[in-house]
């Protein structure tokens, strides 16, 4: 069967993401573990328009790259477990394409700003997308979380170390 997918697929950042962290070391894993810590989104003035509404969301979603993986790898140790999982079933940044998601909360809209909270990502990151977070599109209570099982309620307290850099 013939494939119509491009061999190659290009994106251009929308903005930039700004935080405290400029090493990955001891960083959240995650937004539950980044309580109430504070970042902005840049979004460029080519995009602003684009935010119209989007105040009137509690949650968004952040699609970006990650700058600052290395190579990819699809076996992988994550930092909640010791044991290696395919890429695909972390959360990982070294991933074929390293793109990442979080779930942050929007604080406010100040022009082409968005100031967030929550926030567990490395500074100068490059925004690729955003999304309004919707509870009743985005939440799976009961799901299935595979080998995360034995991890549930640890996010909170672990920080990254230098495993992905």
């Amino acid at each position: 069967m013939e494939s119509n997918i491009p061999s190659k697929i290009s994106y251009q950042p929308i903005g930039i993401i700004h935080t405290s962290f400029s090493n990955i070391e001891g960083m959240p894993i995650q937004p539950v573990g980044a309580d109430k810590i504070r970042g902005t989104v840049e979004i460029f003035e080519e995009y602003s328009e684009g935010l119209k509404d989007l105040g009137g969301f509690s949650h968004i979603i952040l699609l970006y790259h990650f700058h600052q993986a290395q190579s990819a790898k699809l076996i992988v140790t994550p930092f909640l477990d010791s044991l290696p999982h395919g890429v695909f079933s972390t959360r990982a940044p070294r991933r074929p394409n390293p793109i990442g998601l979080s779930v942050v909360r929007l604080l406010e809209v100040e022009q082409n700003i968005l100031r967030i909270e929550n926030v567990d990502i490395l500074n100068d990151t490059p925004l690729l997308d955003l999304k309004p977070y919707v509870p009743e599109f985005d939440q799976h209570p009961g799901e299935r979380i595979g080998w995360l099982k034995q991890a549930k309620g640890q996010v909170e307290n672990t920080k990254s170390d230098d495993r992905f850099v």
